[in-house]
Parts: C-alpha cells; structure tokens; sequence
C-alpha cells in the first residue's frame, strides 16, 4: 500500500469553513425539501378535491350616465361625473339592506337562498358541512324578509368598481350556477328599479303642482276672453281672423299698393329699356329679347346671314341665290321691327294699367286710414286685454309641455344609472380553478419547503463538512465513510438505520466504503507523531453515530488486508459483537475486567480471517469502576500479539468509559454522524479526550450523505489530492 500525504494530513491548521451556495444547502436538506413540498403541494391537492366547486355569476351596471335627452350638462352634473366619492356612495347604495330587501322580496330569492344552504349543510359527498358553517336549522330560518336572510345575502353578495371606471359590477358566487345567476340579478334590478322610483317620485309631485297650476291658468283665460268678447260687442267692433277688419283691409290694401308700386316700376324700366333699344335701332335688349317670336326671327337672321356670306364667296352679286338671300333677309328685318314694336306697345299698356292701379289703391289706402284711425282707442284697450290673455297663455302652454315631458319621462326613466349586463349563467367553476389553484400550490410549496430546508440549515449546528470540526475541534478528520446505498436522488428519503449485522454485510461489498476504510488507515498508519498505533480506541459524543460499525468495519477492511486485528467491545452497557459477528456465548470483556477469567481465553475467533473479538458478554451497569482497574493493563497487552487492536468505548457524553481508556491506548478516534452529530458536541468530546490525557488521532464522518465524498472542506467536484491508495 502507498500513500500521498497532504499538509493536512502532518498537523497544518485547517483554512476556514468553506462557504456554501444556497442549490448546496438546499441539496443537504434535500429530504426536509422534499418532505414539506410533498406534504404541501399534497395539501393543496387535498384541497382542491375536497374543496366545494363554486360558481360565480357577475353583472354590471354603469352610474352617473346622463339622462337620454335630458340635456344634462350642467357644472355640477359635469363634477358629479368625475367624483370618486360619488361612486363610492353608490357601492354603498347597491350593499345596504333596503337594497338586499327590494332583492328579497322577488320571487324565487327565497328558495334559491334555501336551496344554496341545504346544499352547504348536507356538504356534498365530502361531507363539508361543518366547515362552511351551514345547517339545516339555518336553512330553515331563511324566509322572505327575515333578517337571517338579510345576513346570508349581505356577506355573500360582492359589490366593486371596474378599474377606474365608472362601472360596478355585482357578483354572487354559490355551488349551484342558477342560483348565482338567480341573486345576482335580483340585486341588480332591485337597484335599477329603486333608482328609477326615487327619481320618480320627485317627477310626480312636480307634475301634480303643475297640473294644479295649469287648472287654475284656464279658468283664468276663461274669463278674460269672455270679457274681450263681450266689450267687442258693446262697442261694436268685428274682428277678422288675426285682427280687427279695418286693420285687415288697411294691411291688405298696403299690401296691394305695394306690389303695384313694384310692377308699375318694373313696367317703366321695362319700357324705358326698349325704347333705348328702338332709338339704336338695335333688337339686344333683355326686355326684347325676352319674347321668344324676336328670338327666333334673330336667328333666321342669322341663319341666312351666314348663307348669304358662304354664297357670296362663290357667287357673283347679281347671282339669282344671292338676290333672294337678299331678299329673304329684308322680309325678316321689316318682321323684326314689327315684333320690337309690338312688344313695345304692349311695355306701354302694361306701364299704364300698373299706373292706374296705383292711383286707385292710394284713394282705398287713405280710406282706410280713416276708418283705422277712428278705431284706434277701442282697440287700444282690447289689445291691452288680448296681451295679458297672450302672457297668461303662454304661461299655460309652457307648463302643459313640462308637465307632458315629466310625465313621459316618469314612465320611461332609467335614471342616471344603466343597466350595463345582467348576469349570464356561468358555465365554468370560479374556484377553485385547477391549473391556477395548483400552480399556486406548486409555488407555495416550493418556497415553504426551501424556507424550511434553508432555516434547518441555517439553525442546524450538526456536522456536514469536514472543515466544520477540524476548525472547531482543532483535530483532522480523516475520512468520511459514505452512506451505504446513498448514492442517487433516494438518498434524500429518510429511512430506518440496518442492523448492525446487516451493515457490515452491505459494508463489505460498498466500494465506495471500502475506499473510504483504506484511505481511514492509511492515515491513521501515518501519522505525524511517529509513535506506532497498536491501540486505537472508537468513540463519540452520543449513541447512534456509528463507532461500533466504524470499528467493525475497519477491523474486517484491515484484516483482509492480511494484517492481525483484535476487536474489543469496550461498551459494556450495550453489547452488540456477539449478534453482528455471528459468535457463540462467551465470557467477555466483563469477565476479564472481574478477574474471573484471563483476557486471552475470552478471545474469540471470528468467520473472517485475521480477524478475532472480545466482545462485551453480559451487560454490566458499573462499567466505568472496572475500566479503571488494573486489569486493563493485561488487556492491552494483547497489542503485542497483533498489528492493531480496536476498541470500541460507550459514547463520551453518556459514560466517563472512553475518558478512562484514552490515557492507555496510542491514538482515540472519534466518529461524527453526517447531519446528525452536533458540531460543539463532537468538539467537546475532543477535547474531553486531550483532558483526559488521550490523544486524539483524528475524527471520521460517518454515514456522508454529499453527492461525492467530500474530504477536508473541499467543495464537491475537486479531486481530492490527499490520499491515494494503489
């Protein structure tokens, strides 16, 4: 066997605990993970199996909404709009109890209530009853009206804004879909049906007044046009549709006047314009050219203008065409000049007839005038009395249209709140919903178990590296023997500790173990002190930390390796050779220690070769008294007969036992249980061992669970440099 030594390994003080990254302390306490995310994210599948499905049913409304036509846009409606307390009143408004009693009172609510509770109360098949709180004697007490219906209503009916809008929506969530949808819309109509009432109500009592206004109007007017008849007729004036008769006929005849004054005028410049025509000797004008006979002569003249121009391009002048041309065009000119008089002359008549009805519709006017003017005072008075009639009357037509319009509005009011949907009936469940519900239940099983495996660590002040209790200790651990079979992701489930015999026997073909049990000797072989290490003594601080199965196996790893080795079991208390080493009832170590019989004789051989044991032999209380004797001596003098004996001593923090024995033996060894050995204990029971007068050959982890082996501190995936073994 060859052997690399490190600094470590010849007594230079270890460097500091290496620090650990949170996916390493998470893999440390990789079962404490798994335990609590499984029991967690169980927790949570629990829940959403036993859980009752709930629907939820929402409707919405949207407020502060102008009236249709109403023309509300006034300043304080305009702050009314934008006023967060105002949608604040109406949440209020929609959860108070005269609401919840208005949706009470329709049909059916009731029931539905009843059916809902009976449902809770029974609980399903899970029985759940109990934790909602529901019973048949509940169900019972919801009646119409009653205050315990007004209480299940009022902590089940959600009331809340949209966002920032000016949207609230109502919602009820309950197993039964029907029933959801059912409450949800009683409360919304009941809303919209008191809002509409309220404003209502305040439309009627202003439509009663008025009306009341509007009858006394017409009394009044009654009278008064009776009055203006009845003075009429005293004075004896006749009156047409809209004014007296001689105001008609003045206005009438003003009117005529005024037309004939107009078309006398348009006759003169109509005439004046065509005689301006004749003293040219022309036919242009637009009073001329207004008749249709000038406008066509003008354009035979034309025609046979241009005739007779194209003909004299090519003909002579006394060609018999062009003569007639000539001709032709003279006849149309002496016609022309006759239509211009024509038209003339009737200018003229036209002119005269206009005259002469001006004439007689002045002579009519002042006639008229006359008999106005001698009507003037008894009108005076009558239209004072028509003017008050006409005040009265208007006042009458504008509150019979505002009294119409209250009316039609208090039939057809929606008031400023509208409905924006009612209810529909949910399709889907609205909890627990599955994929959100086990997400979160992922999640929250994934932090609590990392909160817990992180404050374990954190709090857990046991050994998990060797750097842990060479720094606390002032010692070096010389190995760490790796968990048998803890190779993989089924490390991390705790189980039960095997037996001790079945130990050894996993123990023997553990590769891993086994390596760890020659690289353990090859360091207690060479240690820096240079004595020869014939005795070697096993303990720790506490039971369970694996010395004796330390001490066995590196016993049986020795042995094999052909060297002589004297196993001892010094643990008088709790004897555990003879079981695990198969061997027959014997005297023991309690027997040599009393003198009853000498050490060689309780000397047994075991299956192995190389290999022979002492054990314990019966149980004896008083171990400590006889460690102390002086039989000890001879029993450690068996150490000339082979190359090493191990003994294997009662745990230091129990008995005073391995204390007693380290002053005798070449070198103590002290086992410390990976993730179960605490660091301040392990370091007490080293130095328990130097007071004692012992000295301490090193410490060993046993029962490693890291995902390599991992020597001195170092972090997992270097390669150890301080021991090889060939």
């Amino acid at each position: 066997m060859s052997v690399v030594l490190t600094k470590t390994d010849v007594g230079v003080p270890p460097g500091p605990v290496p620090r650990v990254g949170l996916v390493t302390r998470l893999w440390r306490r990789r079962g404490l993970f798994l335990a609590v995310f499984a029991t967690v994210l169980g927790a949570a599948i629990a829940a959403l199996l036993m859980l009752p499905v709930r629907y939820a049913a929402t409707g919405s409304v949207i407020v502060a909404e102008p009236e249709p036509g109403g023309g509300n846009g006034s300043a304080a409606w305009a702050q009314k709009v934008g006023d967060p307390a105002d949608l604040e009143s109406q949440l209020l408004l929609v959860r108070s109890p005269r609401i919840l009693r208005l949706a009470m009172a329709q049909p059916g609510i009731a029931e539905a209530a009843q059916r809902e509770c009976r449902l809770a109360a029974e609980g399903g098949p899970l029985r759940l009853g109990r934790l909602t709180g529901a019973s048949a004697t509940i169900c019972d007490g919801l009646q119409p009206g009653s205050a315990a219906l007004l209480d299940y209503l009022d902590t089940r009916v959600g009331v809340g804004t949209v966002g920032r809008s000016r949207i609230i929506s109502v919602s009820y969530q309950s197993t039964l879909p029907e029933v959801a949808q059912t409450i949800t819309n009683a409360v919304i109509t009941s809303f919209l049906d008191d809002q509409r009432t309220n404003l209502a109500k305040s439309r009627e009592a202003a439509a009663a007044w008025i009306w009341q206004e509007i009858r006394q109007l017409d009394r009044t007017l009654r009278e008064e046009e009776e009055r203006i008849q009845a003075y009429r007729r005293s004075r004896g004036l006749v009156r047409g549709a809209t004014a007296p008769i001689s105001s008609e006929r003045l206005t009438s005849i003003s009117q005529q006047l005024a037309s004939a004054e107009a078309a006398r005028a348009e006759a003169a410049a109509r005439l004046h314009e065509i005689n301006a025509d004749q003293a040219r000797g022309s036919a242009d004008s637009p009073a001329v050219l207004a008749s249709r006979t000038i406008g066509d002569l003008k354009q035979q003249y034309a025609t046979l203008s241009s005739q007779l121009a194209n003909a004299a391009t090519t003909l002579g002048p006394s060609h018999p065409t062009i003569q007639g041309l000539r001709r032709e065009r003279e006849a149309l000119q002496a016609r022309l000049r006759r239509e211009v008089a024509s038209v003339a002359a009737s200018a003229r008549q036209t002119y005269d007839a206009s005259s002469t009805l001006v004439a007689s519709l002045r002579r009519q006017l002042e006639t008229a005038k006359a008999d106005v003017g001698s009507a003037t005072d008894a009108e005076a008075a009558i239209a004072a009395m028509v003017r008050s009639v006409e005040l009265k009357r208007g006042q009458y037509v504008d509150l019979y249209k505002k009294a119409s319009e209250l009316e039609t509005e208090r039939r057809i009011l929606t008031g400023s709140t509208r409905l924006v949907s009612l209810a529909e009936l949910p399709a889907r469940p609205f909890f627990p919903k599955r994929l959100p519900f086990l997400a979160a239940g992922f999640t929250l099983a994934a932090l609590l178990a990392t909160a817990a495996a992180l404050l374990r660590d954190r709090t857990d002040g046991s050994v998990r590296a060797a750097a842990e209790i060479d720094q606390a200790a002032g010692t070096t651990t010389l190995a760490q023997l790796p968990r048998l079979g803890g190779r993989g992701i089924l490390s991390a489930l705790p189980r039960r500790d095997p037996s001790l015999a079945a130990a050894l026997d996993r123990a023997s073909a553990d590769p891993a173990l086994q390596a760890a049990l020659r690289t353990l000797y090859a360091r207690l072989t060479l240690r820096p002190s240079g004595r020869p290490l014939r005795t070697l003594l096993v303990t720790s601080a506490a039971p369970g930390e694996g010395k004796t199965f330390t001490t066995l196996a590196l016993a049986g790893r020795i042995a094999a390796s052909g060297q002589r080795v004297l196993v001892v079991e010094g643990d008088l208390g709790a004897p555990a050779f003879a079981g695990a080493l198969g061997l027959p009832p014997g005297p023991g170590l309690g027997a040599v220690l009393r003198g009853e019989v000498p050490a060689r004789e309780a000397v047994m051989r075991t299956h192995q070769p190389n290999l022979d044991a002492m054990p314990a032999g019966a149980p004896i209380e008083a171990s400590t008294e006889l460690l102390m004797g002086q039989r000890v001596a001879g029993l450690l003098a068996l150490a000339e007969d082979y190359d090493l004996v191990l003994i294997d001593s009662p745990p230091l923090g129990l008995l005073m036992d391995a204390s007693v024995l380290a002053r005798r033996v070449d070198g103590v060894l002290v086992c410390a249980r990976w993730g179960r050995s605490p660091i301040e204990a392990t370091a007490a029971t080293v130095a328990a061992i130097r007071a004692a007068g012992g000295t301490v050959a090193g410490a060993v982890i046993t029962v490693a669970r890291p995902p390599a082996p991992v020597i001195y501190g170092e972090r997992p995936g270097r390669v150890p440099a301080s021991v090889g073994a060939a």
